[in-house]
């Protein structure tokens, strides 16, 4: 009762640990194995990967939530065109700008969104694919599935009550940070940024990038930065240079 499983599936790795959404605790690694990436067959590899992992832990039965790596999906922002009034014209402009960022047809992947005909929203896709694999993989292995998300859409889904006005959201994972840029008012996002952090990255690194980006977006910088995942150590102590933005990790956020 409460319980389910949530798998993670990295293009390197996948996992399964077991939530319990009734106890604020962190969720229990049950297994987990390494992926050898396959240029040809990237998904055969992780639903292999995955039925090799599930059968270890006898998942027969389970609600399960996948949580795909960014490195899977991709995210950007929608402008509506003037005068849209359907469903179709939204869809449409979503395929368009996926297919004006990365040169690709939108054909090939599932487009989910927060579809909105006034105003700018983010829209989120992933591989078609991929989705079929883990959709067999589950069938396989009699798990109903409740959830697939970005990892970033579920480390924001579970944090965003938790930020501050003012503050800008990061997760970070695999040496990546998503930075989520928020609006003045604080009520929703104004731009999403995959960056890579480099080996030693500091405070003087983290608030230059801050500062970078908000010129960028042409916002103010933030006053805060608030993390999920495994920020480095140097990030969230004390700040001692009073141009520094300071950062803290988000309670509860682990991803």
């Amino acid at each position: 009762m409460g319980q389910f499983l949530r798998i993670d599936v990295a293009p390197h790795a996948v996992s399964v640990q077991r939530v319990n959404r009734w106890r604020n605790a962190a969720p229990q690694t049950l297994a987990e194995q390494a992926i050898t990436p396959s240029g040809e067959h990237p998904f055969d590899a992780i639903a292999n990967a995955l039925r090799a992992l599930l059968g270890e832990v006898q998942a027969d039965g389970w609600p399960v939530s996948f949580v795909l790596a960014d490195e899977l999906t991709r995210m950007w922002r929608v402008t509506p065109p003037p005068g849209a009034a359907r469903m179709a014209d939204i869809e449409a402009a979503a395929g368009f700008r996926f297919q004006s960022l990365y040169g690709e047809p939108a054909a090939a992947w599932q487009i989910c969104a927060d579809w909105d005909a006034t105003r700018p929203f983010f829209a989120a896709a992933m591989p078609r694919v991929l989705l079929a694999a883990l959709s067999a993989v589950a069938q396989d292995c009699k798990l109903s599935i409740v959830a697939v998300e970005p990892r970033f859409v579920s480390a924001w889904n579970r944090c965003r009550g938790g930020v501050k006005k003012g503050a800008w959201f990061g997760l970070v994972h695999d040496n990546l940070l998503t930075l989520a840029a928020t609006e003045a008012d604080g009520k929703g996002l104004r731009a999403i940024r995959p960056l890579p952090i480099p080996h030693g990255a500091d405070h003087y690194w983290l608030t230059q990038t801050l500062q970078r980006e908000a010129l960028l977006l042409e916002l103010e910088a933030p006053s805060l930065l608030q993390v999920s995942g495994s920020a480095p150590a140097a990030w969230t102590k004390a700040v001692t240079n009073a141009s520094h933005i300071p950062c803290t990790a988000l309670q509860g956020s682990a991803a």
